[in-house]
């Protein structure tokens, strides 16, 4: 597509009319009304406040759009990553992670991941079989990562949840308040300071960063992209070398590290 095309398409998406637009630009409707028709070509000041608005990279706005594929927000079905969850626990007899399971199920119930219709459970659920993947077979690590949100999205509490003590231990370090601007770096710091001092829980909280990596670029805005990126390259190199001396999630700690990274590289090279 081209820039007008591109410039038209963004401005729908944003709900913004031609004469909303001209404003925030300083420009008069019919100047807008000519770019979109691709009669002439915004300066580039006006370009960046363009992609600045509709928050996207100012390559996605000038460039054409290539209709290559087709993207896709999952990969797997929800009731079947909850039916495998619950036969390899049973299997192993997991009784904290087959309690765990229904609870996180009711408890998210009706709510979606951000800016999309996918039922929120896939995330704790597609946690649990990434963990089930790389050899994790720790109940309580497994119903820690089903009931990681629960705290912090659904209104429970650590007496709410069904599981033993090392299980609400784990939920409780990977679980943290509310932030705004002006906390935010001190809150953060010590949220992973105490996350750091258990290999179980930076195991939890890789695995949650892994997945939020994955769906980032369709869930959350320009800015919280910048904003993940910064904080993971500041904080997650500690807590993988803490699971790294762990011996038994030596193998994880690498396969981690490499999605982690390599997630990373494509969107720094991206954006």
């Amino acid at each position: 597509m081209s820039i007008g095309t591109n410039i038209r398409s963004y401005r729908e998406e944003k709900e913004y009319t031609q004469e909303k637009l001209a404003e925030a630009l300083d420009v008069s409707f019919q100047a807008v009304s000519s770019w979109e028709r691709d009669e002439y070509k915004p300066d580039l000041d006006k370009l960046l406040k363009l992609a600045e608005i509709f928050d996207v990279s100012l390559s996605a706005l000038v460039e054409e759009k290539r209709k290559l594929s087709m993207t896709k927000e999952t990969i797997y079905n929800w009731e079947h990553m909850k039916t495998y969850v619950k036969t390899t626990a049973r299997n192993l007899q997991l009784s904290d992670t087959l309690k765990a399971i229904d609870f996180a199920v009711a408890a998210h119930e009706g709510q979606t991941r951000k800016k999309s219709d996918v039922p929120y459970i896939y995330h704790p659920l597609n946690m649990a079989c990434h963990a089930l993947s790389m050899g994790i077979r720790e109940d309580e690590v497994i119903a820690a990562i089903l009931l990681h949100d629960v705290i912090e999205d659904c209104g429970k509490t650590l007496a709410d949840l069904p599981v033993g003590e090392e299980a609400k231990e784990i939920v409780r370090l990977v679980s943290h308040e509310k932030t705004n601007d002006a906390d935010r770096d001190a809150v953060m710091k010590a949220y992973y300071d105490g996350i750091a001092a258990s290999p179980k829980a930076a195991l939890v909280k890789c695995i949650d960063r892994c997945n939020n990596l994955t769906t980032m670029s369709w869930g959350l805005s320009r800015a919280r992209i910048y904003r993940m990126i910064g904080e993971t390259e500041k904080y997650f190199p500690r807590l993988l070398k803490v699971i790294k001396g762990a011996v038994e999630y030596n193998d994880a700690a690498w396969l981690l590290q490499y999605q982690m990274e390599s997630m990373l590289d494509i969107y720094k090279r991206l954006m």
